[in-house]
């Protein structure tokens, strides 16, 4: 008798709650849902390991000369430059094979300085505290969101804004046709609630600018 692991109650990576249940079985991956924080992610036992998710990000094609590519990192980087003070100072986490939000906000006169565990692995610039932290297409790629938001918050000095750009989660009976829940490297999904979740655990304020944008803020 094979024993199935997809029925047992998960603990949620974000809240730690001990309580996920299965939430879809899709092309033979388990995903669960957290009732508390409304998270959903794909079952550990199934993530790509090291070398395939490094291969699997060396496809990705991220050029800062990309105007489409730029154009969808302004539903981040618009509503984010309002908010910030002229030349603040700031961190992109997660900045993947190509960075590029962090070269458009260098060209409004932000400085900026760039962490990525596989690409800029410099846990030199994880010293210090930022005006402002940029985590685009990043969270859903996240083992342990629990951690990373903890350190998220020690990076970011009071009255801080962090600012997310993830797939929103669609409505359970959609979610199997999302495009993002496709991408073998994409373990974590969060909703608005989930979000919501995430300021109140922090005293963040929380603004959505952007159909897959939340921009918190530490209390000052």
């Amino acid at each position: 008798m094979t024993h199935n692991h997809s029925r047992e109650p998960r603990p949620c990576p974000l809240c730690r709650s001990p309580q996920g249940e299965p939430y879809a079985q899709l092309r033979r991956r388990h995903y669960f849902l957290c009732r508390i924080c409304d998270l959903v992610w794909l079952c550990p036992q199934q993530r790509l390991d090291a070398e395939a998710e490094r291969a699997h990000y060396d496809t990705h094609e991220n050029n800062p000369a990309d105007v489409g590519y730029r154009t969808f990192l302004e539903q981040l980087a618009t509503p984010l430059m309002q908010r910030l003070q002229p030349g603040a100072d700031g961190l992109d986490y997660g900045s993947g094979p190509g960075p590029t939000l962090s070269v458009m906000l260098e060209e409004q006169g932000f400085s900026m300085r760039l962490f990525d565990p596989l690409f800029a692995p410099d846990s030199g610039v994880l010293a210090r505290q930022y005006d402002f932290i940029t985590c685009t297409e990043t969270a859903e790629h996240f083992f342990s969101p629990s951690d990373e938001f903890a350190r998220l918050d020690q990076l970011l000095r009071p009255g801080g804004w962090l600012g997310i750009m993830t797939g929103f989660r669609p409505p359970a009976d959609a979610f199997a046709a999302w495009h993002y829940v496709r991408d073998p490297t994409h373990v974590c999904f969060y909703s608005v609630e989930t979000m919501a979740w995430i300021a109140r655990h922090y005293g963040w304020t929380l603004e959505m600018p952007g159909n897959n944008v939340a921009l918190f803020r530490k209390p000052g």
